[in-house]
């Protein structure tokens, strides 16, 4: 099955244009209904409302220019505010002096700060700043003089913009961070699934040609020590630190975006199912399987997870405990979860030496089992005394869906 590349963009600024999109509209109307209301005050009645006739043009023709930061380009940004200051410096050729002097409105009165909000998010604090002054000195030269509710709506709109500016800069900052976060566990997970299938995969082929090699002896002590030379370096490879991670985010201006490449596996029915038929070829005369009578149900990738981790608890019976070891398999359908333990007749383990196995590159238990239960929001509980044998508890939740699987739901 060919593979899918969904991508999931990330974005706190994509709320915060739609909103200034609507505020322009809204600032718009509300700018008409203050000219309506006094209209007859006015000296120049015309020039009014060719200002407001292209104020609505601009405003509903440039709404899709305020839809993300891409499309709100600076040459954009500069005719918006020029629009915002001509209708500003109109106002005393249009209205009454008076009104002027007793704190009116301007022509496009609270439309201006749509203007300036569109530099904070383009441009974060810095361009509101040289946004917001602008339209201060503009609006002290059409007052004359600082009255007092001017400068208390410069202020106002100076501080709210460069906040809004800061506050973006900040989010595109988390988003970059989460981004690379996301990059980094994606790519933390797919080297613990590569893992995995090697070590239940080709080192275990080497390991049993180096045994088998060293005793035949010959020809194929050479094989067997070639093949352990291959096994230690693949050991280590596999156990090495992370693969770098691909770009963080390809346009940062409308969001951090992660890719992620789902791998769905080739074949497996679309439902649920009986994990017991998966378990059931482990069986044999020295493997006992203790199962209930009604079916195991689980999703297909979980249920092969489940499947792989008791075939590496076993392979581990087989190679520490002896040829002539016993397993006992013992499955549990709880109403939460799914509880698979295997259990064997072995030496036991020593303690400290899964952390020493570990360290040397050996990852059965912390990849093979531990590795794919915690990708299903489960756990693996090992209890091992020496000397009488070990105990491997598998917990799997119902509904728990492969690492694949739970990787895109994460996203």
């Amino acid at each position: 099955m060919p593979r899918r590349e969904r991508v999931m963009r990330m974005s706190v600024e994509l709320p915060l244009w739609r909103a200034l999109a609507g505020y322009r509209v809204l600032t718009m109307l509300y700018a008409i209904g203050l000219c309506a209301t006094a209209y007859s005050h006015f000296v120049r009645p015309w020039l009014a409302v060719a200002y407001y006739a292209v104020l609505v043009v601009w405003t509903l023709a440039t709404l899709p220019r305020v839809a993300s930061a891409t499309a709100c380009t600076k040459r954009f940004l500069a005719a918006d505010l020029a629009v915002a200051l001509t209708g500003i410096l109109l106002t005393p050729l249009a209205d009454n002096h008076e009104r002027i002097a007793g704190g009116g409105p301007t022509l496009p009165s609270i439309w201006t700060a749509g203007a300036v909000l569109a530099f904070a998010l383009k441009g974060g604090w810095r361009w509101a700043a040289v946004a917001s002054t602008a339209v201060a000195v503009v609006n002290l030269v059409e007052r004359g003089r600082p009255a007092r509710d001017t400068v208390h709506n410069v202020i106002l709109v100076w501080v709210a913009s460069i906040a809004i500016g800061y506050v973006v800069e900040v989010a595109r900052a988390s988003e970059r961070t989460l981004a690379r976060a996301l990059e980094i566990e994606a790519a933390t997970r797919e080297r613990e699934r590569l893992a995995r299938d090697i070590h239940d995969g080709v080192l275990q082929v080497l390991a049993m040609v180096k045994r088998r090699g060293a005793a035949l002896g010959g020809e194929a002590a050479d094989l067997g020590r070639l093949a352990g030379e291959q096994e230690v370096a693949l050991r280590t490879l596999v156990s090495g630190g992370l693969v770098p991670v691909s770009r963080v985010s390809e346009d940062v201006s409308d969001g951090a975006v992660v890719r992620v490449v789902e791998e769905p596996y080739e074949d497996g029915p679309a439902g649920p199912v009986d994990l017991r038929s998966l378990l059931a070829p482990y069986a044999c005369g020295r493997v006992s399987l203790a199962e209930p009578g009604a079916p195991v149900l689980l999703p297909p990738a979980a249920a092969r997870e489940v499947a792989a981790a008791v075939g590496a608890a076993l392979d581990n019976v087989r190679r520490h405990a002896g040829e002539d070891a016993r397993a006992w398999l013992l499955v549990e359908d709880e109403p939460d979860e799914v509880v698979v333990t295997v259990r064997d007749d072995g030496p036991g383990i020593p303690e400290g030496r899964l952390a020493q196995a570990e360290g040397e590159g050996r990852l059965g238990v912390a990849q093979s089992i531990r590795g794919r239960l915690r990708d299903l929001g489960g756990g693996a509980e090992l209890i091992s005394v020496p000397g009488q044998g070990t105990e491997v508890e598998l917990k799997i939740p119902k509904g728990a869906e492969g690492a694949r699987g739970k990787k895109a739901e994460r996203r």
